[in-house]
């Protein structure tokens, strides 16, 4: 990780971006990431993310900004997740489940100035994931994205991402197809 990129910016920025309007924080998290609706203990939500990374920091915030508010009131987003050790069939369920995310954290990487890699998140699967045809679809899912226009939420952080690391408005060019990468 860059010095320049630590998890605390990104909580802050978080945090300016979406506690009054959606009474929601990002949390450094010392496991698994998890996403918590308010309770009873907390009166606010919680984005948390593992180990303190700032790609994980990423990658949560990513999901969070696709859930609607019924999926914001449950567990995890009441989202399906298997695990790392996916079989074929599960890892390319799997894989169609992230390419939006995933496409929203390129978008976040790119507007930090931060690198991106994309994660087909099975190490001890029985299958061997191609890489490069997922993050074509990731790549594909970014360029609608800066040609249809980005989700309310994304586009406020990402603004604000700009803005704190004083990187360039997005556009197709900073996304290379993975060959070029």
């Amino acid at each position: 990780m860059n010095s320049s990129h630590h998890y605390s910016q990104l909580i802050d920025i978080f945090d300016r971006c979406f506690f009054q309007d959606f009474q929601t924080r990002l949390i450094k998290g010392d496991d698994e990431p998890i996403y918590l609706p308010a309770d009873e203990e907390v009166d606010y939500h919680r984005v948390i993310f593992a180990h303190g990374y700032y790609a994980s920091a990423l990658h949560e915030i990513s999901h969070w900004c696709i859930a609607g508010a019924e999926r914001r009131k449950q567990v995890d987003f009441g989202y399906w997740y298997c695990p790392d050790g996916r079989d074929a069939t599960t890892q390319s369920q799997f894989e169609s489940v992230e390419v939006k995310p995933q496409a929203l954290e390129w978008l976040f990487c790119v507007a930090a100035g931060f690198p991106f890699n994309v994660s087909c998140d099975n190490l001890s699967g029985d299958c061997e994931p191609d890489r490069v045809a997922f993050q074509r679809k990731v790549h594909a899912q970014v360029i609608a994205h800066l040609e249809q226009g980005i989700p309310a939420r994304p586009a406020r952080f990402i603004a604000e991402l700009c803005t704190f690391y004083s990187t360039p408005p997005l556009t197709p060019a900073q996304f290379p197809w993975p060959e070029d990468l």
